[in-house]
């Protein structure tokens, strides 16, 4: 049975498109946040040699990874999941990838033979972003990749706000299927990305940001 049996294409009742509004047309009051603002207007991704020990704990994660979930996604169908590496684990992933690459690469220069491993040991948590669209949904494809997509960044803001820095890469295992299939991405499922946390060793000078000329058309009247 696919995802789409049992998670419905539309939100039902009152959230329906075409539903009467539960509102009269006034705006109500809501909190913002100068703090949060702030925070988004510093963030900056790290080198992997700057995300030290400690790494998020177990109760960092949850808060991080509730908080990644909670994104757009047309039709409810959580068209993402996420697979954590910490401890041992990074190690052991890494062990099993070079085992792979050194399959597939057979003249591999032997210092590269333990390359992986020491890539995933690098920071002291890696989240495995894995995008799993619904083909057989009546969303499209592309909506469900971009939800996967805003789940990695709201997985590095939550990262952020709590302090931690947080790398988004997507290097050879995540764009290999056999490499991906090693880290438990299974069958009709991508990786969106590796996001790499830990402690922030240094804050590094921002980089050039693209005009808001270059980037954005305003249509009115």
């Amino acid at each position: 049975m696919s995802r789409s049996d049992t998670r419905p294409d539309a939100p039902q009742g009152h959230h329906a498109h075409g539903a009467a509004p539960a509102h009269d047309g006034t705006p109500i009051a809501v909190p913002t946040s100068a703090e949060m603002l702030a925070m988004m207007g510093q963030r900056r991704s790290l080198p992997l040699r700057s995300l030290v020990a400690p790494g998020p704990s177990l109760e960092d994660l949850h808060l991080i990874l509730s908080l990644a979930a909670r994104v757009p996604d047309h039709g409810r169908l959580v068209p993402w999941r996420f697979i954590v590496l910490k401890g041992a684990a990074r190690a052991a992933a890494g062990a099993r990838l070079d085992a792979l690459y050194a399959r597939q690469n057979p003249d591999l220069a032997a210092d590269k033979a333990h390359m992986w491993r020491d890539y995933l040991l690098r920071a002291p948590v890696t989240v495995v972003v894995v995008s799993r669209p619904d083909p057989a949904s009546k969303i499209p494809e592309f909506n469900q990749v971009l939800s996967a997509g805003a789940a990695a960044m709201n997985l590095i803001l939550a990262a952020t706000a709590l302090g931690y820095g947080a790398q988004w890469l997507l290097k050879w295992p995540g764009r290999d299927a056999d490499a991906a299939a090693l880290l438990g991405v299974g069958v009709g499922e991508k990786v969106a990305g590796f996001i790499h946390l830990g402690s922030p060793a240094e804050r590094p000078e921002d980089r050039p940001r693209p005009t808001l000329d270059e980037v954005v058309t305003f249509l009115e009247g």
